[in-house]
Formats: structure tokens, sequence, C-alpha cells
């Protein structure tokens, strides 16, 4: 009988096949996994003040119209006054996000100067992506409210603008040189500190080179219409400009191209181009000039002149100091606080040259420079600040006064005149004119008592045995008293002459007053009141 064979156990533990088909399964979906995580693009944040147009898992993020991400979710944010809205980019587009990429909704939009967007009233509304160049490991951006007018990143230069009021200039109006669209307005806001108005322009390439420290900027805004004896002169922007607004630069007339600029430099936005023409410079020095005669005719933006040149104008007659102490200003001259440019001498517009004028006129006034008040025209009565060089004065030497420089003046013209026809009738009201005809007087009536003894001698019939010869000289001499009398000749005419030099005198005091407070006196006739007019008889 044959051994049953016994089975031999393996016991080792082994893989059944069986399980080689869940693990393939597991492999792939870890494969598909890690696939599509190293496929997908980056998740990130933008933010916006409301909702409207977006929509999560349909709203589409598109890059010069090819699509590029997908809003995943929409969220309100911490503090309640917005939403925050979850991107997918793709895995292929994450090179555009940059620190400032922008991001907002493309929606139909309508306004003054454009119209955009008017496919999404058919595709609805979705977000557009503009790359950035800052790069940027940050994925939280803010969404602008409205469609960025100049793309990040390109070409040119951004400045800004100040008014000190609004002007009929808004976001997207154009930016012309010589009448040709440069740039346009990106927007304006108001500066609570400084209380103005900002506006936010970009200048495109290759126009940013014309952009200098020189150039002005000024509000085409509308027609500008001049009618002066030369004429009407009209002068516009393009049609946009007429309609909508915008801005124009160029250098002013005599002026000097200036230095290049850089990114943010302030500029002062102008009303017009006459505005402009009136302040074309920048950098200026402000001086006090006194005057003791009277400041009628002279006015803020008077002329300011070097020999007949316009270097400046008077910005404001300082009447507020004359206030602080009456007593102390009785009799005191007038300040005036003028403004010189030294670009109108032509030299550059820059601090530089404001250096050189301040030297300048702290050597030239020891040398005789001084200013005066001068008629700039008689019919008008319109006066203005002339400053130039004088013999025979005092010496003197650049003042202070408050916190400016102080020039020494000069009385000239009809101040000069007033002022020696005052120092004559002085002088002659300090005769003793009336003492002298007293005395005049008296020897005339001691002449007549004289010629009366004469007379008497004369009748005497003792006087009658005298030559001939002392007889007439007795009656030559009574002769000449006869025409020192009262009634005589001679002191009629001594008389009327000193009345005649009352009389000049007189008028020359009316005249000097006359000229003082109105200096065309001397064209224009005087406003006599009108002859009254005969009452009826009833």
């Amino acid at each position: 009988m044959t051994d049953i064979a016994k089975p031999i156990i393996d016991k080792r533990n082994r893989l059944s096949v069986i399980w080689i088909v869940p693990l393939v399964a597991l492999a792939l979906g870890l494969w598909m996994v890690v696939d599509k995580k190293m496929s997908e693009g980056p998740l990130i944040q933008v933010s916006f003040k409301t909702a409207e147009g977006i929509d999560a898992a349909k709203t589409k993020v598109k890059y010069l119209n090819v699509e590029v991400g997908q809003v995943e979710a929409i969220s309100l944010n911490d503090s309640m006054d917005g939403v925050l809205a979850s991107v997918r980019i793709d895995h292929d587009a994450k090179h555009l996000l940059y620190k400032d990429t922008q991001f907002w909704v493309v929606r139909a939009r309508v306004g003054a100067g454009n119209v955009s967007g008017l496919s999404t009233l058919l595709g609805g509304a979705y977000l557009e992506l503009s790359p950035g160049q800052e790069k940027s490991t940050d994925f939280e951006y803010v969404g602008l409210e409205t469609p960025p007018l100049t793309p990040a990143g390109a070409a040119g230069i951004k400045l800004n603008l100040y008014s000190e009021q609004a002007a009929s200039v808004s976001t997207g109006d154009a930016v012309l040189y010589n009448g040709y669209k440069v740039g346009r307005v990106e927007g304006m806001g108001f500066d609570e500190a400084q209380r103005l108005v900002r506006y936010d322009l970009f200048i495109d390439a290759p126009f940013d080179q014309l952009v200098n420290s020189a150039v002005r900027f000024w509000n085409v805004s509308g027609i500008s219409v001049n009618a002066s004896a030369g004429g009407i002169d009209i002068k516009t922007g393009s049609l946009d400009t007429i309609l909508l607004g915008g801005v124009a630069f160029r250098l002013p007339d005599g002026v000097e191209a200036g230095a290049p600029v850089e990114d943010g430099t302030d500029f002062k936005l102008y009303d017009s181009y006459a505005a402009l023409q009136e302040q074309p410079y920048e950098y200026s020095l402000e001086y006090v000039v006194q005057f003791r005669q009277s400041l009628r005719g002279l006015l803020p933006g008077a002329p300011v002149e070097y020999r007949g040149i316009p270097i400046g104008s008077v910005t404001r007659i300082m009447t507020t100091e004359l206030l602080a102490d009456p007593e102390e200003q009785r009799g005191a001259a007038i300040p005036v606080l003028i403004k010189i440019e030294p670009g109108r001498l032509g030299l550059a517009d820059t601090q530089d040259s404001v250096d050189l004028i301040k030297h300048s006129l702290i050597e030239s006034v020891p040398q005789g420079l001084r200013a005066s008040l001068e008629t700039g025209s008689i019919i008008t009565g319109s006066l203005f600040i002339n400053i130039d060089y004088y013999d025979g004065i005092s010496s003197a030497k650049l003042g202070e006064f408050d916190q400016y420089s102080l020039i020494p003046s000069v009385e000239t013209g009809f101040a000069r005149i007033e002022q020696q026809l005052s120092d004559f009738l002085t002088k002659v009201n300090a005769l003793p004119i009336e003492q002298t005809m007293q005395n005049f007087d008296g020897m005339v009536t001691s002449m007549a008592e004289l010629m009366e003894s004469v007379d008497e001698f004369l009748n005497d019939r003792n006087t009658q045995n005298l030559s001939a010869e002392m007889t007439a000289t007795l009656k030559d001499v009574r002769k000449i008293l006869g025409g020192l009398s009262p009634d005589g000749q001679i002191f009629q005419s001594i008389e009327g002459s000193v009345s005649k030099i009352n009389q000049t005198l007189y008028n020359l005091d009316e005249l000097t007053r006359t000229l003082s407070d109105k200096p065309n006196a001397l064209i224009l006739p005087t406003n006599y009141p009108s002859d009254p007019l005969p009452g009826a008889n009833h």
C-alpha cells in the first residue's frame, strides 16, 4: 500500500493577481490628480465693489479676446463692503500675472467720449486682464471699476496737473499738442489737504519727448473768443475738445525748452491760453517797494519794467501791514509786493536764474538802482513800477520788510513836480509878505505926509523967493512922491504884481492837487456842474 502524498502548504503571503487591477486604477488616479494639479493654473483673488456682471463658474477671464481663466466663486469680503472673486487662471497663462496686473469687468458702456463693450449684450460680461511688468508671488488684486484708458506698461510718461478750481475737463478727454492728440486724461480727483483739483495725464511715446520743464498746460474746452483793437481772435481745439473738453500744452512764446521731466511731475493747469501768456514762467522772485505818494491807479497785475522792458508784475498792495499799528504807520510809506521773473530778461526759467537776479540786485542798488511809480496812461490814469538807475541820489542798499527784501524807491514824474511845487509854496508862505506890505504901506503914508509938507513949503510965500532951480527940484520931488501914493501909477503897478503872484501860486496849488488825484486831467476835460436852467414864469 502506497503512502498518500500529503499536500505541501506554502505559508508565505503572496499578492493575488486580482489586486493588480485596483492598484493600477489607484496609480492612474494619482497620476491624473498630480497631472491635473501640475497643469492647473493658480487661483487668485480679485476684489470689486459689487458683483455686477460676475457669475461663479460662468464668467470668463480674457486677454486680447482669448480665454485665459474663469471665475470659480464669489463671496463677500470681511468688511462686508465689497466682494471677492476667486479666479482660476489657466496654466499656460500664469505668466501674465504680475504685481501690477489689472482686472476689470467688461460690460456695455456708453460715455460722452466713447462707446464700448457692446459685444457683451449678447455674450455676457467677462473679466479683462491686462498684464503688468513687475513680477510678484502675491495673488491678491484690486479690480478696476472702469477700464483703464492706457494699458499697463504702455510706453509714455504719466503727469499730474493741478488747478485751484475744477475745469471742464474729465476722464477720457484728449491731450493735444499743436492740435494733434498725443495723450489722454486718465483720472481726476480733489486733494483735500492742499485744496486743489488734480488730473492724471498720460502722454504716449514718442510724443512724451515733447514734454519738458518749460511747457505749460491749459484748458482748451469749448471756444475762446477775444475781441481787441486788432480784431476778433477765436481759438479752438479739435472738435472733440469743443464738445467734450480737453487739455493742450506747448512752450510759451519766447520761452526756451527746459530739462526733461520724470513720471509724476506736477504742472499747473491754466484756464486759457491768454492766462498762460500772462504767467508763462515758473520761477520768480518777490520784493517789496514802498511809496509815500498816492497809489491810485496802481492795481494788482500792473507791469513792473526795467527801462521799458517788462520783467514782472505787481502782486498786491500790502494794506494789511498798515493796519497793524496805525499810530506807528501814520505818514509811513505804503508797501507794494512785486514779482520779478528772470525768464522775461531772456534768462533760463530755472533756480539758477533766480539766484543770479538776487546777486545782481544786491550789487546794483548801491550803484543807484531804484524803483519809481510812473504813469502808464494819462487817459486811464493807470500806473506801473519802473526800475532804473538814477544819478544824484543818496546812497542806499537792499533793505528788509517783513520776510521780503526791500528795493529803495525814488519819486519821479508828476510826483516829483508836485513835491518841488510844494517845497516852493512852502518857502513862499514862509516869506514875510504881510509884514513887508505893512512896512510898504507905512512908507507910502510917510511919503504922503512928506508930499503934503512939500506942498505947504511950495505954497509958502517965503518959498517963492527961492531960486528957480530949487523950485524945480522940489516940484520933481513932489512928482515922484505922487507916483508912490496909493493913487499913483507905481503903487498900482506894484499892487497888481503882488496880486498876480498870489493868483499864480493859488493856481499852482490847485494844479498839483488835481494832477495828484487825476493824472489824466491834462487831456480829459474836468466835469463841471451843468448851468442852472432859468425857472418858468407863472
